[in-house]
C-alpha cells in the first residue's frame, strides 16, 4: 500500500521531471507547489500558454474515479453511464509518467485529456460489475497507454516549437 509520503514524493518526482523535460523543450514552465484542480505545470513558449496535467506512478496503472471523465448514475441494479462529463477540458494536455528504478529509466505517456475521457466512456459502460456495486474506481494501464509512449510532438505543435 501506498502511503502518504510516498505517493507525495511521486507526485513531485514526475512533475519536476515533465518540468525538466519541457525545459529542454525550450518551454518555460513552472510547477505548482499545492493542489490547483487540473493544472500541475503551467508552460509557456512562443507566446502560448497551456496547462499540463501530471499523473505519476510507481507501478502499472493509474488510477481515477470516473465520474470525472463521466456521468455515472446509480440504479438499483447498478450504474447508469449517461455520456462523458462536459465540464471536462478535452484539449488539456496530460503527461503520465511511469517512474523508473533509476534514472532515466522513466516512461512519459502524452496525450490529450479527452482521449482519455473516450477510452473510459468505451470501456467503463461495458464492464462487469464490481463486487462493490457502488465504486466508481477506474483505471488505465501502461498496456493501454503505449501508442502514446514519448509522443513530445503533441507539445511541441501546442507551443509551436
Amino acid at each position: 500500500m501506498t502511503t502518504g509520503l510516498n505517493a507525495q514524493l511521486t507526485r513531485q518526482i514526475g512533475e519536476h521531471l515533465v518540468t525538466a523535460e519541457l525545459g529542454r523543450m525550450g518551454i518555460i514552465a513552472s510547477p505548482f507547489a499545492g493542489n490547483v484542480p487540473n493544472i500541475d505545470i503551467l508552460g509557456f513558449a512562443n507566446g502560448v500558454s497551456a496547462a499540463i496535467q501530471v499523473k505519476a506512478i510507481n507501478g502499472d496503472s493509474w488510477q481515477f474515479d470516473v465520474r470525472s471523465f463521466l456521468n455515472v448514475t446509480m440504479m438499483k441494479t447498478g450504474q447508469k453511464v449517461n455520456g462523458v462529463n462536459q465540464n471536462l477540458d478535452r484539449k488539456t494536455i496530460c503527461v503520465f509518467v511511469a517512474l523508473g528504478k533509476s534514472l532515466g529509466d522513466d516512461e512519459f505517456y502524452v496525450f490529450c485529456l479527452g482521449w482519455l475521457q473516450d477510452h473510459f466512456y468505451s470501456t467503463y459502460k461495458g464492464r462487469r460489475l464490481p463486487k462493490n456495486i457502488e465504486s466508481f474506481h477506474c483505471a488505465i494501464w501502461k498496456r493501454d497507454l503505449h501508442r502514446h509512449l514519448g509522443k513530445w510532438r503533441l507539445i511541441e505543435r501546442k507551443f509551436k516549437l
